[in-house]
């Protein structure tokens, strides 16, 4: 199951970079989104996806007794799945904001440090 997973985050993480390469600021969102899942799937793959019992430790004794699953990557996706959504709001807010100001959504159109009419900066000094 773990190489099905390793190629699965390996498509999200081609897809993630294509969209970061675009000039529309809604599929850097995207592409923003589809990274943290690929994130998520990637720590989730790295905790070895067994069916293992969970680490609970019985009545009466100090340690587990046998193999039991690894509670760290679960609580670390959630931990993960909430900062991603919180970035992504946040990014949606302000590309939103961003949108409203400028009337566009594209990246090279949104030219605000550089007015068209000024002479250009040098390049050398």
């Amino acid at each position: 199951m773990e190489p099905i997973f390793a190629l699965l985050v390996g498509a999200l993480f081609t897809v993630a970079i294509y969209l970061f390469l675009s000039k529309h600021i809604i599929r850097v969102l995207m592409g923003a989104a589809i990274l943290s899942n690929g994130v998520n799937l990637l720590i989730f793959t790295a905790g070895r996806v067994t069916r293992e019992v969970p680490p609970i430790i019985p009545g009466g004794a100090d340690t587990l007794t046998g193999a039991a699953a690894n509670p760290l990557p679960q609580a670390l996706i959630l931990t993960a799945i909430v900062i991603s959504f919180s970035f992504f709001a946040f990014l949606l807010v302000l590309s939103y904001r961003t949108f409203h100001v400028l009337k566009t959504d594209d990246s090279d159109k949104m030219r605000v440090a550089e007015p068209v009419g000024e002479p250009v900066p040098p390049l050398r000094y």
